[in-house]
């Protein structure tokens, strides 16, 4: 009991340590902005702290705020659903199969070297603009996914799969017992790099597309009318649908788990 106790109070006293550092780090962050904006001598460029702020929960107050956030997401979750079932597909196939993980390696590499800004004005010349954001995202994710799931597969312990094979082939029933679930690490980390990069990919693409009523168009709106505080309190809003999406369940599961 007492050494259940002083586990607790230390976790504790690491997650206080944890928060405080966490919000030192926001401090020194709204440090640098206003230390460029006193550089600089240009408050529409850089303006204050505070004001930066005032515009975040102005805009939090709007609804038409969650409207643009839903869309945005709404991009998101179709991307990742594309992403997710397309790049564990693939990232099976090269785990399982070494031909065509080397067949596919010259594409994922360049899907992964071809910078961002090219990839997407190619798709804007290929396809509607409507679509431009579900496409470009899911071609940047699904090699994120894909590596992670061919590295979770390669490194499964072989003599599990040696037992699984004694007695089956390999079906659904191997892949969703055995598989993902030996995967799942893997597949979890690369997931909260995917989240924060796609809502950066998908945030690019509606501003270049000018998606209606989405994050992306505000942003251009905010910067055509020289609102540089709403840019910074939409990158605000950003980073804070990051944290809901990726910090927080990791956080719970860590909880939940101990």
């Amino acid at each position: 009991m007492a050494a259940q106790f002083l586990q607790m109070t230390s976790t504790m006293g690491n997650r206080l340590k944890n928060t405080v550092i966490f919000c030192l780090g926001l401090l020194l962050v709204g440090l640098v902005i206003q230390f460029l904006g006193m550089t600089k001598g240009d408050s529409l460029v850089f303006p204050g702290v505070f004001e930066i702020l005032r515009a975040f929960f102005r805009l939090l107050a709007n609804a038409r705020t969650y409207h643009l956030i839903f869309t945005t997401l709404l991009h998101l979750f179709i991307s990742l659903l594309f992403s997710t079932v397309i790049g564990i597909s693939v990232g099976l196939l090269e785990g399982l199969c070494p031909f065509v993980r080397k067949l596919l390696s010259p594409l994922m590499i360049m899907l992964r070297s071809i910078p961002m800004i090219v990839l997407v004005v190619i798709i804007m010349v290929l396809t509607k603009y409507s679509r431009v954001p579900y496409i470009a995202s899911c071609m940047i994710l699904i090699p994120l996914l894909s590596e992670a799931a061919c590295e979770g597969c390669v490194n499964i312990d072989r003599e599990l799969i040696d037992v699984y094979k004694i007695n089956t082939n390999f079906s659904l029933r191997v892949l969703f017992s055995v598989y993902l679930p030996m995967m799942a690490g893997y597949i979890r980390q690369a997931y909260i790099n995917a989240v924060g990069m796609g809502i950066k990919i998908i945030v690019t693409t509606e501003y270049l597309v000018q998606t209606k009523n989405s994050l992306g168009k505000a942003v251009y709106s905010s910067a055509y009318f020289n609102e540089y505080a709403e840019i910074y309190a939409y990158a605000l809003i950003m980073i804070l649908l990051v944290i809901i999406f990726t910090v927080i369940p990791m956080l719970i599961s860590r909880t939940i788990r101990q």
